[in-house]
């Protein structure tokens, strides 16, 4: 209805309901201390959050077109554009309430540990049983390999998902319940109509805020700077690592997702949502999951040692398996740095994965201990790489993946400058293609060649080779011991260490045994034209204590040897016991009679065949033997 100058003329029954709407809105005016104690949302007032709403559509309604002050048609006192304007201002700030009250009040409880361990949020394999311990249960020792200027320890995952809806990991949960959500959604339509869609946002996101803080308290999400991480000693910062990964799967495909759903059922469709459908569920998260990405940011750009590599693998595997849950979250245009935070982490983590390999490397080539081990045992540098190249291999699909290039021609020299004259090292062509197949190949040659000037360090040629031995056979025991570590390595050169152990072996028994067994020679002890039987008895007892007291030396030392390997020493010994006695039995045979025909044949003959089989058993034992017993029988 239009007036005399082209206004709109309220009716009187259009009239009377806007002032009934306003009179609605006015009994719940926060001033009143009545209104005070009751929220109109809670159960027991539906029908009064009904005639709530519909006032505050009516009043919307009303101030829409042009309001004609002072009409005689229309109250001043009920109708005026100041009073509707108060009453949608005073509507505005209970509904503000309201929407907070429901927030806080109307919500699901769950414990969100309790849902962590759930086989849907773990990747095939947990890290506790890969990245492990590079230490060796056989010898124990807890070598740390620290080069100069360093700090100084079956995946399959699936990574085809690129969608939130086909992650089937993501667990969403109901955060409130179906009533409370339609209530909400009521409340956030007329907000938003109103022009209150930032304060409808900033109410959101302050109450959900809370609940993701307490999600992070309870997993052990911390606040830490990038330097709080970098000054952490590294057993600490390890099990910092493993408590993230379990918390970042929580976090996201828990915790984050349960909110982007409910933002979705509240605010999807609404339309005029300051910052886009996606604001709400920004402002609860974007700071939570800053937060949260911080932390392996900080582990990115820290320093890089070799005991690092396989919590770093842990880490990158993690966020790799995590980013299509992250881009389908963070997928507007506001909240894309978090996706682009994560991507960017985890290609910082994958340069980190190669450094960390070439540092390896040059560590083992110059690793520069210079004392012996007793004994000619298994290094601890042996088992430490031999251990950390395992786990190398039980991250075979990882590694693939990043490692793209093989080991450069320059580094494949022993002196620390190739132009400098250093002799280059021998590289077999890998049998397997990968980069990484010859990494892992390169690693053990490099080993090998350090072993070598470690065994150079013995003053018995014999304990040398047999030094040899025992550690490139505790090589060829970790290899065939991994079958993911044997198909990398191939068994060509698997072959060529096998034949180098042995070679190592029978050099061993060379230096040792050619001597002792020269004694039993029958070379010198037959004379001719002696009217006696033609052997020299001064020869044969000189033979018998020759004999003697190199096999007593020979005892006496390498007893104290060690071939910790109990197949490889009772091989050994066998190999031994297969020269040395038949060749003793044959030289006592043929010429005890002649010691026992004469005085004092014990001084000569101190052994039978019994006693130096019994005496081979304490060798390569590592520890000091008890003096032979006499011979038992001759």
């Amino acid at each position: 209805m239009m007036d005399d100058y082209g206004g709109v003329i309220a009716s009187p029954a259009a009239e009377g309901e806007l002032e009934a709407a306003e009179r609605e809105i006015m009994r719940w005016d926060s001033v009143s201390q009545a209104a005070e104690d009751r929220m109109l949302f809670d159960g027991g007032h539906r029908s009064d959050a009904e005639r709530f709403l519909r006032a505050v559509d009516e009043i919307r309604r009303s101030i829409k077109g042009p309001i004609v002050v002072g009409s005689p048609r229309r109250s001043s006192s009920s109708s005026s554009g100041s009073t509707s304007a108060n009453a949608i201002q005073i509507a505005m700030a209970k509904l503000e309430d309201e929407f907070s009250n429901i927030l806080v009040s109307r919500v699901n409880e769950f414990e969100i540990e309790s849902l962590v361990d759930l086989s849907s949020l773990s990747m095939s394999m947990e890290e506790d049983s890969a990245g492990g311990d590079i230490s060796d249960a056989e010898g124990g020792e807890d070598w740390s390999l620290r080069p100069s200027g360093s700090e100084g320890s079956s995946l399959g995952h699936s990574r085809k998902s690129s969608s939130y809806q086909s992650t089937r990991s993501v667990r969403e949960i109901e955060l409130v319940p179906e009533d409370a959500i339609a209530d909400l959604r009521s409340i956030a339509e007329r907000m938003i109509a109103s022009g209150y869609g930032r304060e409808c946002v900033q109410v959101y996101g302050s109450a959900r805020k809370a609940v993701v803080d307490l999600c992070f308290r309870q997993l052990g999400v911390e606040k830490l700077s990038i330097g709080d991480v970098q000054r952490l000693e590294w057993d600490a910062l390890e099990a910092k690592i493993r408590r993230w990964i379990r918390a970042a799967r929580a976090c996201i495909r828990i915790v984050f997702a349960s909110e982007r759903r409910l933002c979705e059922r509240v605010f999807d469709g609404l339309g005029g949502v300051p910052g886009g459908d996606d604001a709400p569920f920004n402002e609860t998260v974007k700071g939570a999951a800053i937060q949260l990405f911080g932390f392996a940011e900080a582990i990115s750009i820290g320093r890089r040692s070799p005991e690092k590599l396989f919590k770093i693998l842990d880490l990158h595997d993690a966020i790799s398996d995590l980013l299509p849950d992250v881009a389908a979250l963070f997928r507007s245009r506001s909240s894309g740095s978090i996706y682009t935070q994560a991507a960017g982490i985890l290609s910082r983590l994958a340069e980190a994965v190669r450094g960390i390999l070439s540092e390896f490397e040059n560590a083992v080539l110059r690793d520069p201990s210079k004392i012996p081990v007793p004994g000619g045992t298994i290094h601890p540098l042996t088992r430490y790489v031999m251990n950390y190249i395992s786990l190398i291999s039980d991250y075979k699909q990882t590694l693939v993946e990043l490692i793209v290039t093989c080991p450069s021609a320059s580094s494949r020299f022993a002196g620390e400058d190739p132009g400098a004259g250093g002799p280059e090292i021998d590289f077999p062509e890998p049998e397997n293609p990968s980069p990484l197949a010859a990494h892992l190949i390169w690693i053990i040659v490099i080993l090998q060649h350090n072993l070598e000037n470690k065994a150079n360090l013995y003053k018995d040629n014999a304990l040398s080779h047999l030094f040899l031995m025992n550690n490139v056979h505790y090589i060829v025991h970790k290899v065939k011991g991994s079958p993911e570590l044997r198909q990398l390595i191939g068994d060509d050169y698997l072959r060529k260490l096998t034949a180098k152990f042995r070679q190592s072996a029978t050099r061993y028994q060379r230096a040792t045994w050619v001597r002792i067994l020269y004694c039993l020679r029958d070379e010198g002890i037959h004379v001719s034209g002696s009217f006696s039987s033609g052997v020299s008895k001064s020869t044969l007892r000189e033979r018998f204590r020759a004999f003697n007291a190199a096999f007593d030396e020979v005892h006496r030392t390498q007893a104290a040897w060690l071939v910790p390997d109990t197949q490889l020493r009772e091989e050994l010994r066998i190999s031994i016991s297969e020269k040395l006695l038949p060749a003793y039995r044959s030289f006592l045979g043929r010429f005890r009679h002649h010691i026992e025909s004469g005085r004092h044949p014990e001084m000569y003959i101190k052994y039978s065949v019994e006693d130096l089989e019994a005496a081979l058993s304490d060798f390569f034992e590592g520890c000091t033997p008890s003096p032979l017993n006499r011979r038992r029988s001759h």
